[in-house]
């Protein structure tokens, strides 16, 4: 393959060739990179791939007839052609869930008659109301004798623990990127780590169908993606689809869109590899996701590496090589369309749900009873936010939650680290408080949300950043942070994000929509509480993306909140007749006829510094006479939700969480010292 660079002084982008065959030519036509200076105007260059005439990906024209490039593997590995196990990888809000409905719908998964909802694959309560994927499940569709398993992956930067563990179990990865806004700070994260796992990806340019869509310009920052990341030149040889999921219709081109998704699936048989197995090795398998059923008890899921699993099989459940146990298989099964269907034999190279071991973790390999060796375990990135989790004692607690001490929650939380990979759980410096750390505040925040739901009670403290110190020097989190908004908002903006140490090294104006994208590095303590006020400075027009960049030098003092709180002066229930008073002072949490305890956060207050007021007086009963009785006019209260009441403590506040109440209160501990 020979590549050539060419530039003109009229025209500074360089243009990139590649000649391949026509008809891959045609699908994939010509790129532009800008990366323009490290080239003279009017100068060429030509350059050689490192690797002579290679035909990895020969997906675009036909498939290909050579044995697979693993020579240097042991003879003993095969290709299994008829299954093929993919991810589907993307940034939040691309489209994945969406394109996976119409693959299941036009695989016939379900009847024709059948009545199904939107976004199928978002099965939990969460998912569905917040509108995100948070949880990995698995599905699989009969395409052409050919039995595809499909990952549904979430999107968010903060369950990228999601990601990294099923990318162990799949040969290749949709990578879907939404044809307007192109490729965003997650869509960097989760291709970075499957071209760290070699998997072959296909690019799917998604909602092709917007009426802003610029196709050539997400190709283009793809293929450039892929160079910054040191993508190999097999990577690179990407086969990209243009596609609209919500309509179901796929094509090879933006104008030519085929009526079904069926030349997505082709490029999915053609560009990503069978499983390459051991048939006649020894039985491995590495334990990926673990589920609970009722009745069946712990359920492992993971791809069989080697070998062939039967139902009552003996079998050693391997930590480390030193470290082994043995268990046998009581159920098995494997995925079939949208179901788990029992199953007697299960080869290598097939993703299944394996019962009967009731102490396996993730990360365990289930192998041979004999000869089994232990699987490499699977390796998350290290969390840097954490935050602290106490039993409630504020006057109000027992009253709504079924469980309320310590032993309930370290339960509990023990229970969530069996699942959640990416989350840790240390002993706070009481016996009653504990410390999580996770990917971001919106990971920790849908655990509390999850326990709230299921009936604890318990406080939480503000989030703060897990910081390292190395060589005597003290590093902090960075991330990159990516803001799209209109123009006419982006003064306060750039001075919100300035003020909390945020370095802009991007900026691009999008189209005819009017917004223009700011990337910013900033400290991950400078996006603690950020979300709200951006929305504040851009009058709700402005959307932030995060996704954890590196650690860096400490940047300095960072101030995120101007105002003080108001808070309650003693237990009773607020009346209109205070509350009339208290609104000149600020806005308030509470409305007429609530209970309130004293140091209870009940309003923001208009300056810094925090104010006590007493919301519970009542109009003194005298039998002086007024003319009239005063209408007295409350303002409505804020409601807050959880993640708003997060981002709003700071250092010397909690949050109670109930299942019914969401309140902030004054540390009472950091009062105590304070005096």
């Amino acid at each position: 393959m020979e590549l050539s660079l060419s530039t003109s002084p009229a025209s500074p982008a360089v243009v990139l060739r590649r000649q391949a065959s026509p008809l891959l030519h045609k699908q994939q036509q010509v790129l532009g990179v800008s990366f323009a200076s490290a080239l003279k105007p009017g100068g060429v260059l030509r350059f050689r791939s490192r690797l002579p005439l290679h035909r990895p990906i020969t997906c675009s024209a036909s498939p290909s007839t050579a044995e697979p490039s693993s020579e240097v593997k042991k003879k003993t590995l095969v290709r299994r052609n008829d299954v093929r196990n993919i991810a589907i990888v993307a940034h939040v809000d691309h489209g994945k869930t969406t394109l996976v409905d119409s693959m299941l719908r036009q695989a016939k998964v379900f009847r024709d008659n059948q009545v199904m909802q939107e976004r199928i694959m978002d099965s939990n309560d969460l998912e569905r109301e917040r509108g995100i994927t948070i949880l990995s499940k698995n599905t699989s569709i009969t395409y052409k004798n050919t039995k595809v398993n499909i990952i549904d992956t979430p999107g968010h930067s903060d369950f990228g623990g999601e990601v990294e563990r099923v990318l162990n179990m799949v040969d290749g990865v949709l990578l879907v990127v939404d044809s307007v806004e192109g490729p965003m700070p997650q869509t960097r994260f989760v291709l970075k780590k499957a071209l760290e796992f070699g998997h072959a990806v296909v690019v799917v340019v998604n909602k092709i169908d917007r009426p802003s869509a610029r196709p050539e310009f997400v190709v283009n920052s793809t293929f450039e993606l892929f160079i910054e990341l040191n993508a190999t030149d097999e990577q690179c040889d990407f086969q990209a689809i243009y596609a609209s999921g919500i309509k179901g219709k796929a094509g090879l081109t933006p104008e030519d869109l085929a009526e079904d998704l069926g030349p997505l699936f082709e490029a999915i048989i053609r560009c990503v590899p069978g499983p390459n197995i051991e048939k006649d090795g020894a039985l491995q398998m590495l334990a990926t996701n673990i589920e609970y059923d009722e009745h069946k008890g712990r359920i492992a899921i993971g791809r069989l590496h080697a070998g062939a699993l039967r139902k009552g099989m003996d079998v050693r459940v391997c930590t480390s090589e030193d470290s082994c146990r043995f268990a046998r298989v009581s159920e098995l099964f494997v995925y079939e369309k949208f179901y788990r269907v029992p199953t007697d034999t299960v080869e290598a190279g097939d993703i299944c749900a394996v019962c009967g071991i009731d102490d396996i973790q993730i990360g365990e390999t289930i192998a041979d009873k004999v000869h089994g060796k232990p699987l490499p375990t699977i390796k998350v990135e290290e969390p840097t936010v954490k935050m602290s989790f106490s039993v409630n004692t504020s006057p109000f607690s027992g009253r709504e939650g079924k469980y309320v001490t310590s032993r309930n929650l370290r339960d509990r939380l023990n229970r969530e680290l069996e699942r959640n990979l990416a989350m840790k759980v240390e002993d706070g410096e009481t016996a009653d408080t504990f410390i999580i750390s996770g990917r971001g505040t919106l990971h920790i925040t849908i655990l509390i949300e999850n326990m709230r739901r299921e009936g604890y009670e318990f406080m939480v403290g503000p989030p703060k950043v897990i910081n390292k110190r190395v060589n005597d020097k003290l590093l902090e989190p960075f991330e990159v942070a990516t803001v799209e908004v209109p123009e006419n908002h982006m003064g306060p903006v750039v001075e919100l994000l300035g003020k909390r140490r945020g370095q802009m090294f991007d900026m691009q104006g999008v189209g005819s929509e009017g917004t223009v994208f700011l990337r910013y590095k900033i400290p991950t303590r400078g996006l603690l509480g950020l979300r709200n006020a951006i929305l504040t400075a851009s009058r709700g027009t402005a959307i932030l993306n995060t996704v954890f960049d590196s650690y860096g030098p400490w940047a300095g003092d960072i101030s995120t909140r101007d105002l003080g709180s108001l808070v309650a002066f003693e237990d009773g229930t607020s009346t209109s007749y205070a509350l009339a008073s208290a609104q000149e002072r600020g806005q308030m949490f509470v409305g007429a006829g609530v209970d309130v305890y004293k140091s209870q956060i009940v309003g923001i207050h208009q300056r810094p510094g925090d104010l006590g007021l007493n919301i519970c007086k009542k109009k003194a009963a005298t039998n002086i006479r007024s003319n009239k009785d005063v209408t007295v006019v409350l303002d409505t209260p804020l409601t807050y939700s959880l993640d708003d009441c997060i981002e709003y403590i700071e250092e010397d506040e909690l949050v109670e969480v109930t299942p019914l109440s969401i309140r902030m209160c004054k540390n009472p501990k950091m009062a105590k010292k304070g005096r």
